[in-house]
């Protein structure tokens, strides 16, 4: 086991660990985006002390697969072997191979990329479930982990398994990107030393996906490193984009036209706007497209404040994905020092300003451990209105509401700023609009508290005491 190389995670290995404590047999199922770490993770846990390894091929048939099988029996037995016929006969082969193991050791069989073994009419999910139940499930020193990319596959045929599988996972590992603060200490520990400032903003382009941020250079500034890796010609990460929805989705054509939908409006759509843009039909599989996207955490989905669930607000929540949008489908190529020569340009501050509510909601828990209420139960929402001309409201929007259980509703604006925010007289006049509408639409009686969270705080005057509650930058780096 090594744990020297893995930065956060914490939580993870805890539960590896308390797995390992275990007499019984395991089943583990790693799952999360592509690039977030997840087969690092795994080697470098167990210190490639694995009884038998094997990772799918993408894009390879069933003849390719079990030959790798085979080839991996033989490395480990030192025995010559056919190559299987079948995935029954793959297990078989496996099945016996553990056999011949020391029995009061624990054996560690990792299968990486499973989605990728699962070819058309291959049957190798129903080898797999009987391996498991006629035989692994009752090995008291198996330790059997899978790992997949391919998320919505991992979920519906292992996580969320009705059939020979169900109830039978004994861990589940969904890895998330990393947080602000992971991400400070991951570019610290590559000798990176930037500012919160520059944190942030790489951040918004490339989250806290270990990959990208694997790729930055501690040698070139934040803006070098975004030029070298996006925009200058054959960058690394310049044709990430198709490769990344092709290896994940099987429909990745459409589940892109849904993403460059919701990229046009960061305040997000729903579902009959994404159809209305897309084209697509409304039936069963643009719902299982939407929870393609949700599950692989490329989309997120809000609820509105006061309504029932199927009027919800989708929102792209990938950042990558949005940046491509933005900056690069239409300007790779011809500027090699585009993100450099753009330092000041109106529009990259708005989408700094844009984006940055998005990296708030990535953080709530830091927002709430903030204002002090981690303990609290709640749940989070946005809400808007037309208004109302007969009652004389305003139309008015919130763009993230924390409803708490001690009947306090925290209206959360977040504005990106580089320096103090200053609230005016015309935003001063905003916000008691929105504070007004809100209470007299929805005749909430719950107490509402005006929150800021923005990047330095907001400069004191004479507008600035109606906020109740601040959140900086600082404060979203916290654990």
């Amino acid at each position: 086991m090594s744990l020297d190389k893995i930065l956060g995670r914490q939580d993870e290995c805890r539960r590896l660990g308390a797995c390992m404590k275990r007499k019984t047999a395991q089943l583990v199922i790693v799952y999360g985006r592509r690039r977030v770490g997840k087969t690092f993770l795994i080697n470098e846990y167990f210190d490639d002390g694995f009884a038998f390894k094997i990772t799918g091929a993408y894009k390879q048939n069933l003849a390719f697969q079990l030959g790798n099988f085979a080839k991996e029996i033989r490395r480990k037995s030192g025995k010559t072997c056919s190559i299987p016929r079948s995935w029954s006969e793959a297990f078989e082969y496996l099945r016996d191979y553990l056999e011949s193991l020391d029995t009061n050791e624990k054996q560690i069989v990792f299968i990486d990329e499973m989605p990728w073994l699962d070819t058309p009419r291959s049957d190798f999910l129903p080898a797999f479930e009987w391996f498991w139940n006629d035989w692994g499930s009752s090995r008291n020193n198996l330790f059997f982990i899978v790992c997949g990319s391919a998320t919505s596959w991992m979920s519906k045929h292992l996580v969320d398994n009705k059939g020979g599988l169900f109830n039978r996972q004994t861990c589940r590992l969904y890895l998330k990107p990393f947080t602000l603060c992971e991400t400070e200490q991951y570019l610290e520990s590559i000798d990176i030393h930037w500012s919160r400032m520059d944190i942030a903003e790489c951040y918004m382009i490339v989250g806290g996906i270990p990959y990208y941020l694997s790729l930055l250079s501690s040698e070139e500034s934040f803006s070098q490193n975004i030029d070298r890796l996006f925009f200058r010609d054959k960058g690394e990460l310049w044709d990430e984009f198709a490769h990344l929805y092709r290896t994940l989705f099987a429909r990745s054509d459409n589940c892109i036209k849904i993403v460059e939908a919701l990229s046009t409006r960061s305040g997000g759509l729903t579902r009959g706007e994404i159809i209305e843009r897309t084209g697509l039909p409304s039936n069963g599989t643009m719902t299982s497209m939407l929870e393609d996207l949700i599950a692989s955490g490329f989309i997120r989905v809000s609820n509105f404040y006061g309504r029932k669930k199927k009027d919800a607000l989708y929102q792209l929540a990938d950042y990558y994905t949005a940046f491509y949008f933005r900056y690069i489908k239409d300007n790779y190529g011809k500027d090699a020092h585009y993100w450099s020569n753009s330092i000041d340009n109106p529009s990259r501050r708005a989408w700094l300003g844009l984006t940055f509510e998005q990296l708030c909601k990535d953080h709530i828990a830091q927002i709430k451990h903030k204002l002090g209420i981690s303990g609290v139960l709640s749940e989070e929402s946005v809400w808007y209105t037309r208004g109302d001309g007969e009652l004389s409201i305003p139309g008015a929007q919130i763009d993230l509401l924390i409803e708490r259980r001690d009947r306090v509703i925290n209206l959360c604006e977040m504005k990106f700023s580089i320096n103090e925010y200053v609230i005016d007289k015309a935003y001063d006049a905003s916000l008691r609009n929105k504070v007004d509408s809100f209470r007299r639409m929805t005749q909430s009686k719950a107490s509402l508290q005006l929150t800021m969270i923005t990047t330095y705080g907001v400069r004191a005057n004479k507008y600035s005491s109606r906020i109740q509650n601040q959140v900086t930058l600082d404060d979203l780096f916290a654990f």
